[in-house]
């Protein structure tokens, strides 16, 4: 109680100190901002910055207009059209030069005014580094740079970091999960896959951003004319519109795009590849064999992406110790929103259907701050004695905070899968028990086709075209099907605390050679309404690890342990916890076709009879990191 309170208290003080800036520049419009930018600046636009291979990449830098001295500098790098400001990175271009702070954006390889030919996350440990050097030379650079953005803005920071370069002092990387290839038992590879399974979002999100065939200006037009050309010619693809919610049903998967006449690209190059593919060591992707050296303030959220990887990849950060200082100056902010939504936590907060209460956090003032302390020598700026982990506990709606994740606090409980062999829907026998099965228990079966797969309601998601609208929502409409099985706890005499990793594992067995197996956390309240927590998922191949898959065997009972559900809920008084197991989560995840083949190059389905087993000797069950204060 006295950590949430002075956690309370701290956030509530942080949000007044800052609450007059934020409230000025979230009255501004994207062209207010942008007049506001230039009335406060001195602006250098389309500069080619030359990497090491001769190419350059087109960079904007904006200055405090008079400034005298060297500066500190943000870099926020995109794929993204944002030569001309807008949005969060408009904000927080007029925030930094604000606080006295050189700003660049700058684009990729091969995105619209850079040079060179295109990559998912933008080979940050080349053109990264070189942009960093380039920087550090400039004669109005302290020689400090800190790196900065959302999503694909943060993504490619992760290698860099690893890179150890001298002018990286700090950074801020929020929602970057997509660019972690594997930490711990998270092997995502970019959020290409979740337990082994192809993630949709990756190949919606491809459509928009990948341009095989792109448009661009002759490498020959170099300077002013370059920036003259900018001032009018954005570059911007429009493709044509897609209608995914029908489309996301073609088949085989690997030639979605394709089948919209795209030309071959990234999505084609990478669908090819298995999880365990050394290939995906060759781009920009971070991997724990990786070292660290860069102080960091993480922002992730329960409802994002791959919450699991970031924290994983947090701890990793912190406990690798290439760089000791680095390690020891990692912090992390955990938010109960969707992707990227952190500018809109406050007061009355809601994610998807649910009540947060109020969810202020005063992330802007964090950041600057941070950066304050390792880009200017400020280190009271952001004090050493500022918490590691602060973290918004859902139902109990407030943050918490404590020196590690998952907290100290957190002891691992387990709540087992019984049933007397019918748990399917909410209208059968499932149960959630604190007590182990004694004895020989009838396996829940159900019938999962293909063709007819279990709905996707919330969850952690994003960039999906809105396949997928991420967030709590009730789960009773798809929990109503056959094909999943729902195991539910009695109603709890007391508010129980589940903050940090939530460990699953399943004796399963199938009639196919390969098939899905999908686990989803549930909190259901009084009235009966099924929140969703979070969910994960494993294809079975993938059971014994990666690198050697492996094909079930009909009929034979086998041992899986999905990645874990990464949350922090109390679940309240007279609340039920509940666990649905099924083998789809469809549109989130494409459809395992059953045929024990290359699934993604398939168009043949066969319908799977799958298992669940749950007996003395082969028990099923959830583990829960259950915080007892």
């Amino acid at each position: 109680m006295k950590t949430s309170l002075l956690v309370t208290l701290l956030v509530a003080a942080l949000t007044a100190a800052s609450a007059n800036s934020a409230q000025d520049l979230s009255r501004y419009s994207d062209e207010g901002l942008r007049a506001e930018l230039a009335s406060i600046s001195e602006a250098d636009t389309a500069v080619l910055v030359p990497m090491r291979d001769g190419i350059g990449l087109s960079t904007n830098i904006w200055r405090p207009k008079g400034a005298t001295g060297p500066l500190p500098t943000i870099l926020w790098k995109t794929p993204y059209n944002e030569h001309v400001p807008r949005g969060s990175t408009a904000r927080f271009a007029v925030e930094a030069v604000r606080n006295g702070y050189a700003f660049i954006v700058q684009n990729e390889r091969g995105r619209y005014f850079s040079q060179g030919k295109y990559e998912i996350l933008g080979y940050p440990q080349t053109d990264g580094y070189d942009t960093l050097s380039w920087i550090a030379k400039q004669p109005w650079s302290n020689g400090k740079v800190g790196t900065l953005g959302c999503s694909s803005s943060a993504e490619w920071q992760l290698a860099l970091a690893a890179m150890h370069h001298p002018a990286h002092a700090a950074m801020v990387p929020m929602a970057a999960g997509a660019g972690i290839g594997k930490v711990g038992p998270f092997w995502e590879q970019g959020n290409f896959y979740t337990g082994g399974v192809p993630r949709i979002l990756f190949a919606v999100w491809m459509y928009g951003v990948d341009n095989p065939l792109r448009a661009q200006i002759p490498d020959t037009v170099t300077g002013a004319m370059r920036a003259h050309i900018a001032q009018y010619n954005d570059l911007d693809a429009r493709k044509p519109e897609v209608d995914w919610k029908k489309h996301i049903w073609h088949l085989p998967y690997a030639s979605l795009l394709s089948s919209l006449g795209e030309p071959a690209g990234t999505f084609e190059q990478q669908i090819a590849r298995t999880p365990g593919d050394p290939a995906w060591k060759t781009g920009g992707l971070y991997d724990d064999s990786m070292g660290w050296g860069v102080p960091a303030l993480w922002f992730n959220s329960w409802y994002d992406v791959s919450i699991g990887p970031n924290m994983a990849l947090y701890n990793h950060a912190r406990s690798v110790n290439s760089n000791p200082v680095a390690s020891a100056n990692q912090y992390v902010v955990v938010g109960p929103n969707p992707h990227c939504q952190f500018a809109r936590l406050g007061k009355d907060y809601k994610v998807g259907d649910r009540e947060m209460g109020d969810a202020s956090f005063p992330v802007d003032q964090q950041i600057w701050a941070f950066f304050d302390r390792w880009l200017k020598n400020q280190p009271k700026a952001f004090p050493a004695e500022t918490p590691h982990v602060r973290y918004f506990t859902m139902g109990l709606n407030r943050w918490q905070s404590d020196a590690q994740w998952p907290p100290k606090a957190a002891q691992p409980v387990r709540l087992y899968l019984r049933s007397n062999g019918r748990a399917n829907s909410l209208e059968g026998d499932g149960v959630l028990s604190f007590e182990a099965p004694r004895g020989t228990e009838p396996a829940d079966r159900y019938r999962y086709d293909p063709a007819n797969p279990v709905q996707t309601i919330g969850g952690g998601d994003c960039c999906n075209g809105g396949l997928v609208v991420p967030g709590a929502f009730d789960q009773r409409p798809v929990e109503i099907r056959n094909d999943v099985l729902v195991y539910t706890s009695a109603p709890l005499e007391q508010p129980l605390e589940v903050t940090g990793f939530v460990q699953p594992l399943l004796h399963v067995s199938s009639s196919a050679k390969d098939t899905d197996f999908a686990v989803k956390l549930v909190d259901v309240a009084p009235d009966g309404t099924a929140w969703i927590i979070g969910d994960t998922i494993l294809r079975a191949r993938y059971r014994d690890g990666y690198l050697k898959p492996e094909p079930m065997q009909p009929g034979q009972m086998v041992t899986l342990r999905p990645t874990p559900i990464t949350t922090s809920i109390q679940f309240g008084k007279g609340h039920r916890i509940r666990v649905e197991i099924t083998s789809s989560n469809f549109p989130k995840f494409a459809r395992n076709l059953n045929t024990g083949g290359p699934n993604e190059t398939e168009s043949t389905m066969v319908v799977a009879d799958n298992a669940v087993h749950h007996s003395a000797e082969a028990s099923s069950y959830i583990e829960l990191p259950v915080v007892k204060h």
